[in-house]
């Protein structure tokens, strides 16, 4: 393929299955196609859908402050457009790859179909270590990105957001730069994630841990549980699993283990929440060195004895290996993909409840869509107004998935990709024939 300075390069995917079955594309795809034999779709539907829509590959030469020019390798994927603008987050992280955005951007149309809002699925990711790289540097990184997707990029055609590696200053300079190559008209809906003085949406931040919670409590509530007494453990302590394990702690469920790269910590009584978060925040964001609990890998925080485990990681943290090993009876996936697909049936056989991660997680799109309106309209709404708006929608969507799921006697996994494939084929039909 040839490079290109600063152009995205639209390339045919190759869709070969891999010999990798932990593989996150192909874990969607299993439950892609188990949804699409259920509702009897057609062979051409399912062809559709089980492949990008489009592929963007730039290669971005950055200024290093050393003198030196790298080449970062940069994609942007839409898997789907039928139900609106495609939407999804952009990840800075060495492990980003072809396939790990491919399934990213899958999961995004189907949450976004299964919570109602009228978003298609993208996503972006940049192979880097942000983490070594100066502000400078970032900032020329973002900008050449941006320069290089600015055609695919807009306000009715693909909207970005934050994830892994990226914040709200990264959409600030996507915000910059896009509206620089648009003749210097201010766009601020182009991302959602934006700083509130961009035009950001108050309540984005705690959107996704927040939205973890709820989904949650909602399934105790129609499980007939009681939230005295539950323990929690929650892997990942980033902005979702942090926020998740505060608002766990706020309403009564005693969260006794967290865990970030660096490994994990335990302490029966209850960690202390707030002391990690400041920890974190003044330590570099890592929990190396915290002193609230017991040392413990992250292997060990997914099998320990709690009710209620929260992965909100990475991929593929749940495998048949340990699956039979986990204890908690309720799983809410704070991270996109952190069980196999070779994991369900063993955790269903133990008849542990898992919230998959295209509802559980979703309060974050929820709430970049009320921004995007937010931004559309020129009227903004406040944090109270926005957290009821938010919280209502992944109620109700909660509420479908369990109802299918208690009706056809299926895992509330199976009942919310029904629910997603459903409305998002729905809408590709009457689109017509392409």
């Amino acid at each position: 393929m040839s490079r290109k300075k600063e152009e995205a390069v639209v390339v045919e995917p190759k869709m070969a299955e891999p010999t990798n079955h932990s593989d996150p594309y192909t874990s969607m795809l299993s439950r892609f196609y188990a949804a699409a034999e259920r509702l009897n779709l057609s062979p051409d539907e399912i062809e559709i859908l089980s492949k990008p829509a489009e592929i963007h590959i730039a290669y971005l030469p950055v200024a290093m402050d050393d003198g030196r020019v790298r080449v970062f390798e940069s994609y942007r994927i839409i898997h789907s457009r039928a139900l609106g603008p495609g939407k999804g987050g952009i990840r800075y992280a060495p492990e980003v790859n072809m396939r790990e955005v491919m399934a990213l951007a899958a999961w995004m149309t189907w949450k976004c179909a299964v919570v109602n809002i009228p978003y298609g699925g993208a996503k972006g990711g940049i192979t880097c270590e942000p983490k070594r790289m100066s502000l400078g540097e970032l900032e020329r990184l973002t900008r050449a990105y941006t320069r290089a997707m600015a055609q695919v990029f807009g306000p009715d055609k693909d909207i970005p957001a934050p994830d892994m590696g990226t914040s709200a200053r990264e959409m600030a300079w996507i915000v910059d730069e896009y509206s620089r190559l648009n003749q210097g008209n201010y766009i601020p809906a182009v991302v959602t994630g934006k700083p509130l003085e961009l035009g950001g949406s108050r309540g984005r931040v705690e959107a996704t841990g927040r939205g973890v919670t709820m989904v949650i409590l909602q399934a105790l509530q129609r499980m007939g549980k009681r939230v005295e007494g539950l323990t929690a453990a929650v892997q990942g302590f980033g902005n979702v699993g942090s926020i998740t394990a505060r608002y766990l702690s706020q309403n009564g469920i005693r969260v006794v283990a967290i865990s970030d790269k660096s490994g994990g910590f335990y302490n029966e009584n209850g960690i202390l929440i707030h002391q990690a978060i400041q920890y974190r925040d003044s330590h570099g964001g890592s929990l190396e060195g915290f002193k609230g609990g017991e040392r413990i890998t992250n292997a060990e925080l997914l099998t320990l004895p709690v009710d209620i485990l929260v992965p909100a990681a990475l991929e593929d943290q749940i495998t048949p290996a340990n699956a039979p090993q986990i204890k908690a009876w309720l799983i809410a996936e704070g991270a996109n993909g952190p069980t196999t697909a070779e994991a369900d049936p063993i955790l269903n056989d133990k008849g542990i409840m898992v919230i998959p991660d295209i509802l559980a997680n979703a309060g974050g799109v929820i709430v970049s869509y009320y921004e995007w309106v937010q931004n559309r309209r020129g009227h903004y709404y406040s944090e109270s107004e926005v957290q009821e708006r938010a919280d209502n929608t992944i109620k109700q969507a909660f509420d479908d998935v369990f109802t299918r799921a208690a009706a056809q006697k299926i895992s509330l996994r199976e009942a919310a990709y029904l629910i997603a494939v459903e409305r998002v084929v729905r809408a590709l039909r009457m689109h017509g024939k392409y």
